[in-house]
């Protein structure tokens, strides 16, 4: 059986290290329990022992999730790809989406919010890796995106900061390097375009979130970790 809490445990310990050894506190890092492929139960063990933030992939598996836990007071995260004709059911349910990857998905979901009168929190996602496999901008997509979102206006969105995915396999410093270079890319474009609040940095899975720490990171996207092996397909 798998010991969620105390899993938990051990990667808040690990979380702590790494924050003190780079100079910065604990609480700067906040853990994004990813518990897609995983039961309710499992969820509500972590819940049991103090975890209230959880990230999920899809909404089809999300949302029974997030209704049956109604009562417990958790906030929700949408890590995963998210396609445009999902999009309305994304505002309302989800604090934060990690993965807006197009204009037209922002458009979507800035209508779909404003109707539900819901405000909701995007990170962009950023192909640091260049990987036409994965979704994502390209670095320097990142400022015009983001010229081209100031420029409409969309209130119910809130443009929070970058998320990116580490290559892998890799080592510490290909790691570093490429997670540092989606840090400078977030602080050049909230000093450029003046964006106060433009200050998340969704960075760091289960086998590579020391480095994402050490660079700045300040959400942490883990599964593995915590909950073991995928239940299911």
């Amino acid at each position: 059986m798998i010991d969620i809490a105390q899993n938990l445990a051990r990667v808040r310990e690990t979380i702590d290290v790494a924050a003190t050894k780079a100079g910065r506190a604990p609480h700067e890092v906040r853990l994004v329990a990813v518990s897609k492929n995983h039961s309710v139960e499992a969820i509500t063990a972590a819940v049991a022992a103090g975890q209230r933030l959880f990230g999920e992939n899809t909404t089809q598996e999300a949302l029974p999730k997030i209704a049956a836990l109604a009562n417990r007071e958790l906030e929700w995260h949408f890590v995963g790809h998210l396609q445009s004709n999902k999009a309305k059911l994304v505002p309302g349910k989800f604090h934060c989406l990690h993965s807006l990857d197009s204009l037209k998905l922002a458009q979507r979901l800035a209508r779909f919010a404003f109707e539900q009168r819901a405000t909701l929190d995007v990170l962009i996602e950023v192909n640091v890796m260049r990987d036409p496999a994965k979704h994502g901008f390209a670095p320097e997509a990142v400022a015009p995106l983001l010229e081209s979102l100031l420029r409409e206006s969309l209130p119910a969105l809130r443009l929070r900061g970058l998320m990116t995915i580490g290559p892998y396999p890799a080592d510490e410093l290909t790691l570093r390097t490429s997670f540092a270079s989606v840090r400078r890319l977030r602080e050049d474009c909230a000093a450029r375009l003046r964006l106060v609040d433009f200050n998340e940095l969704s960075m760091g899975m289960s086998s590579d979130y020391a480095e994402a720490i050490a660079e700045g990171s300040t959400l942490l996207r883990i599964g593995t970790a915590i909950f073991g092996e995928r239940h299911y397909p």
